[in-house]
């Protein structure tokens, strides 16, 4: 959130720090807008991951992916608020708060940013855990098998359901 309220004083576009950054990678522009989208996949990945097999008990692969394609998903709403914004507010006003800088992509390359930082994230817990844990490859292997214990879904219940019709 700090992140946040230091682009919208100054505007994502204009802060001083992104100007360092730029110079730093060669960019036509100022990377801070960047660095805001990359820092917010690596910083909730890891609390969407806690929250997610606290309430879900979710095990093996599946307690990484989902972080990452929620950070997707929240970084797409995002991209669409932003567009809905310069869409409807004062055109100058729209630009400011865009921060695209003339790049057409903007929008595509910002939601890359906030993917990869999750999957760093992400990558960077499953190091640690398997470290940890030394049953956490058995774990993950298990992940992708379905027990035999969970009752059917899909297309196997709506049989099931038809059937009791008649």
């Amino acid at each position: 959130m700090i992140l946040h309220v230091i682009g919208s004083h100054y505007t994502y576009a204009e802060v001083p720090f992104g100007y360092t950054l730029q110079n730093l990678f060669g960019s036509a522009r100022n990377m801070y807008d960047r660095l805001v989208h990359f820092s917010f996949g690596l910083l909730i990945a890891y609390p969407v991951r806690e929250i997610f097999i606290r309430l879900s008990k979710s095990k093996g692969i599946w307690s990484f992916w989902f972080p990452i394609e929620l950070t997707f998903a929240f970084s797409a709403i995002y991209e669409l608020i932003e567009w809905s914004a310069v869409t409807f507010t004062n055109p100058e006003a729209g630009l400011a708060f865009l921060g695209a800088q003339g790049d057409i992509w903007d929008a595509q390359k910002d939601m890359a940013l906030a993917g990869l930082g999750s999957i760093i994230a992400m990558f960077i817990t499953g190091i640690i855990r398997s470290s940890i844990d030394k049953s956490f490859w058995k774990e993950f292997k298990q992940s992708f098998k379905v027990s035999k214990s969970d009752k059917p879904l899909g297309e196997v219940a709506i049989k099931k359901y038809m059937r009791k019709k008649k």
